[in-house]
């Protein structure tokens, strides 16, 4: 019994927020790797994408809300999702068009795109910041948890008891759908295996009659509905916050590179790396192994490895760790 209410106490507060986590960041790593493997350069401002798609999310939930429309029990922001991505892969393929091309018709190398994408970063954070503010903002609604610790203590009879949030729910059945849709269109359909050939190899895709633009395309809109599927997920799994999504770049980044930039199966692979690391170092075990271990053993303190404001810490000794012994990843990617 004891040892049950340690495996309870550890999917609280471990196993299910580090899936719902890292299903969030697998969706956003696999933008990143996308851009990376087909546009071939890292786009810096893929974080501030997730934050512009949510936000549009956010501003049509509001609406649709204040007139009466939803779908509970789930959230509205579901319905304002199609939108969303609309909108912002409207954006995407304009900043493409007026920023990124000029440069991709110079030849211009990778470290351009980069710096570029930088300044294209930050005008978006100013745009983000400017339309809904810095502060946090909750636009979630409908039914809270799919089950409470109330009922699961009631249905078990244990003392601990297990809280899945339906947004967390929601995250993981999404991202599987979203994923196992993005494989299929890779691999099952013209325009995705197009991009693939276009993300082998270039100048033979180009020998083969393959638009480059209509690549460049479609590239931009699967990275749109990624960066505000993830953006939106995590908004209501949390909060939204601007910043936190600048931040959440690292993870992303993160994510990406420890499963091979270029990637999609190692995308999602670092995502639960990461996720599960940044959740296992920060949480207190005192709890749990208060439960497995004999009364004499119990420790008096947390047993807390790092506090939580200094998750993202986790990312970043991760992926220099991984770029000093295995720079290619665990996937040798940078191909679709």
């Amino acid at each position: 019994m004891e040892l049950l209410n340690a495996f309870i106490v550890l999917a609280n507060f471990v196993l299910v927020p580090a899936i719902a986590y890292g299903s969030q960041l697998a969706l956003g790593a696999l933008g990143v790797t996308l851009v990376y493997g087909v546009l071939r350069f890292s786009n810096f401002a893929h974080g501030d994408t997730m934050a512009f798609g949510t936000m549009v999310v956010i501003l049509l939930t509001w609406w649709m809300q204040s007139i009466g429309i939803s779908i509970a029990p789930l959230p509205t922001a579901l319905l304002a999702l199609p939108l969303g991505i609309a909108v912002t892969a409207a954006l995407l393929i304009a900043t493409d068009r007026t920023v990124y091309k000029f440069y991709r018709t110079q030849k211009s190398p990778p470290v351009i795109f980069l710096i570029v994408s930088l300044g294209v970063m930050f005008v978006m954070n100013g745009l983000v910041r400017f339309i809904i503010g810095v502060d946090d903002q909750r636009f979630s609604d409908g039914e809270r948890f799919i089950i409470s610790a109330r009922e699961f203590k009631k249905m078990t009879g244990l003392s601990e008891g297990l809280a899945i949030k339906t947004t967390q729910g929601i995250t993981v059945i999404t991202a599987i759908v979203v994923v196992a849709v993005l494989f299929w269109f890779l691999n099952k359909t013209r325009t995705g295996k197009s991009m693939r050939a276009f993300s082998d190899n270039e100048d033979l895709a180009l020998l083969s009659g393959i638009n480059p633009e209509r690549v460049v395309f479609y590239t931009w809109l699967i990275v749109a509905a990624l960066a505000t599927i993830a953006g939106t997920l995590y908004g209501l799994d949390k909060s939204f916050k601007p910043f936190v999504y600048f931040q959440l770049l690292l993870p992303i980044f993160a994510a990406a590179i420890v499963g091979g930039l270029g990637s999609p199966l190692g995308a999602i692979a670092g995502g639960f790396i990461i996720a599960f690391s940044e959740v296992m170092i920060t949480y207190a075990w005192k709890k749990v192994f208060g439960y497995i271990l004999p009364e004499a053993l119990a420790p008096d303190g947390l047993v807390q490895l790092l506090a939580t404001e200094y998750k993202f810490a986790v990312s970043f000794v991760i992926l220099v760790i991984v770029l000093l012994f295995k720079p290619t990843g665990l996937f040798k990617g940078k191909a679709l």
